[in-house]
């Protein structure tokens, strides 16, 4: 796997290439703020009384959270490149509770370089993964990338 740097572009990425993300422990504050911020006040994730009485028995993270945590965690790795985020897909595989730490492992699915020549767009396939090394989401983003070398070549 590649250490990443904060400023891969697209002509950094080779098909196939794999990238870790750093870690993140999820917090009661983290599922109180987004409960907040997203109106999504579900008893799973905001009622420690009623979350023990269902099978996950105790409180989850919003799915929607992961994603969001998923996306901060990936972006380091382009962080000076990204142009936009193109298109997603998403599984939701297993709860995530408090105080469960997660990384992303991503793989280069595919790419396709832009016709101008400054940019391109890339697919990577991802694992959001906890400290027990289940996966818990899995799914595809395509970004928008800036190219390095900006050619017509390609």
């Amino acid at each position: 796997m590649n250490e990443i740097d904060r400023s891969l572009y697209f002509d950094d990425f080779l098909v196939g290439q794999k990238f870790v993300t750093k870690a993140r422990t999820i917090t009661e504050t983290d599922i109180v703020n987004f409960a907040g911020l997203s109106w999504d006040h579900n008893q799973l994730h905001t009622d420690a009384i009623y979350a023990a009485s269902t099978p996950f028995g105790r409180r989850i993270a919003h799915g929607l959270l992961g994603v969001i945590v998923h996306a901060g965690l990936s972006y380091e790795l382009t962080e000076k490149s990204i142009l936009a985020l193109l298109e997603m897909t998403w599984q939701f595989k297993a709860p995530i509770y408090i105080g469960d730490t997660i990384h992303v492992e991503q793989r280069v699915k595919d790419m396709q370089a832009g016709s101008n020549g400054d940019r391109g767009v890339l697919t990577f396939e991802k694992k959001l993964i906890n400290q027990k090394n289940e996966v818990v989401q899995t799914g595809t983003t395509t970004i928008l990338l800036a190219r390095r070398d900006k050619t017509t070549e390609d």
